[in-house]
């Protein structure tokens, strides 16, 4: 293997990791933007269920049983 062809198999590899890190670092973006907006649903679902808690709690304290049933 002369010189010239080490170059062209180093320039090949050089480039096609350029191309595996340019679709890794797309895949990473993708992958951030599905967290947040998992974490927006979540934190949504969290005040959802914190809402229906308070409304229940604050709804049952007028009809609750006394202590001594």
């Amino acid at each position: 293997m002369n010189q010239e062809d080490r170059m062209v198999d180093i320039e090949i590899k050089l480039t096609r990791q350029d191309d595996m890190l340019d679709e890794l670092n797309k895949l990473v973006y993708r992958q951030q933007l599905k967290i947040d907006q998992l974490e927006a649903l979540c934190g949504a679902l969290a005040q959802r269920i914190k809402h229906a808690a308070d409304s229940n709690n604050a709804g049952q304290t007028v009809n609750e049983r006394p202590p001594h049933y």
